[in-house]
């Protein structure tokens, strides 16, 4: 009769499996946690970084492959569960409670897109399994309410604004506060004192991901976040066209200046697909997104293409994501999400590995999996 695994034999043979994001082995990243062996049978959960993960699956199987194949193995069990890493705070930002990640979604100029983005964003990463919530933080154009259909004006529990709830999402915004037609005539104090108030005097509850759309620019509301509250990064999107890269730049190095990371270019408007020929048109240029991703060095989360659906799901407070989610559109932004929520994975390991929380070792990659 074959002598029982030990729990190291089983951690080792477990270590030979990378994530293809962090580029560190299961093991030493701490994915592994409640690990049972009772006689040949094994059991234990692999606790990813994002529900969005694209290689679970292929990620249990590996697993799975390399404790059966250990002498004394008789089965195996494995769960496959997430918990988002929470972003540390820097300098004198405070975090806040419940809250473990705070996105930024911008853009260099107005037109490009970026709240209809933010939108479908934060959709399509609920879709995957995150708590999340949208705050808009475009206080004169607040567009949010209109395309989530979440035009009730917000309740208070006599102390703190409680957010609406619009497809599964908390959604607050000064459009929810205000008459359609008036117009917010504010300078630098009162704008700065709001983003606190949406930021701190809400209850938010318990979210994964708090995605701000941010007015155009590199203007107050940006810095007033910045200054309130650490950000786990954030998204600049633009489109192909020359004079939206141009604005791109600053808006970069707006965040590159007052060290938040930037988790990706973002290009909308990418391409339209002629319905009738199938033909593909670059109408606002090509390969923008990408040469401003690549002269910054940081990652191009991928194009969505143009869409009638888009602007109309946007009109009826019916985003694309969910209105028809197997549309090309839809399945762009999705992906866009996975490659967000990695990008906020790889950011918390980088702060762990700096802070010297995770330990290293020399894995083996799963094949195919990661580029």
């Amino acid at each position: 009769m074959s002598a029982s695994v030990t729990e190291q034999q089983v951690l080792d043979a477990l270590s030979t499996i990378e994530d293809p994001d962090l580029h560190k082995d299961i093991v030493s990243l701490g994915f592994i946690k409640d690990l049972q062996i009772s006689g040949g049978k094994v059991s234990f959960k692999i606790q990813l970084t994002t529900p969005a993960c694209p290689v679970k699956e292929q990620m249990q199987s590996m697993a799975r492959q390399a404790v059966v194949a250990l002498p004394g193995v008789e089965s195996v069990e494995i769960e496959m569960t997430a918990s988002v890493p929470k972003h540390g705070g820097m300098g004198e930002t405070q975090e806040i409670p419940g809250i473990r990640n705070i996105l930024a979604v911008a853009s260099g100029k107005g037109g490009v897109g970026k709240t209809t983005c933010s939108v479908n964003l934060a959709l399509a990463l609920s879709q995957k399994g995150a708590r999340v919530g949208l705050m808009d933080g475009d206080v004169y154009g607040p567009n949010v309410p209109q395309m989530m259909a979440a035009n009730g004006q917000p309740l208070t529990d006599g102390e703190r604004i409680l957010p609406s709830k619009a497809y599964g999402i908390s959604v607050l915004s000064m459009g929810q506060l205000t008459p359609k037609d008036q117009p917010i005539m504010w300078r630098g104090p009162m704008l700065h004192s709001v983003v606190q108030q949406f930021l701190k005097d809400t209850q938010w509850g318990e979210l994964d991901y708090l995605l701000v759309d941010l007015p155009p620019g590199t203007g107050d509301v940006q810095l007033s976040l910045i200054q309130t509250v650490p950000l786990a990064g954030a998204v600049v999107v633009t489109t192909p066209a020359q004079v939206a890269i141009a604005d791109v730049r600053r808006a970069i190095q707006m965040f590159n200046k007052l060290e938040v990371p930037v988790l990706g270019v973002l290009e909308n408007m990418h391409s339209f697909v002629a319905p009738d020929t199938g033909n593909t048109y670059h109408i606002f240029g090509k390969g923008g997104g990408q040469q401003v991703a690549d002269e910054y060095d940081v990652p191009f989360l991928g194009g969505v293409p143009i869409d009638p659906r888009i602007a109309e799901g946007s009109d009826t407070g019916k985003p694309i994501v969910i209105a028809d989610p197997d549309s090309p559109p839809a399945k762009a932004f999705q992906e866009i999400a996975t490659q967000v929520a990695a990008q906020v994975s790889v950011v918390a390991l980088q702060a762990s590995v700096r802070r010297g929380q995770v330990g290293h070792s020399h894995p083996v990659q799963i094949g195919g999996l990661s580029e």
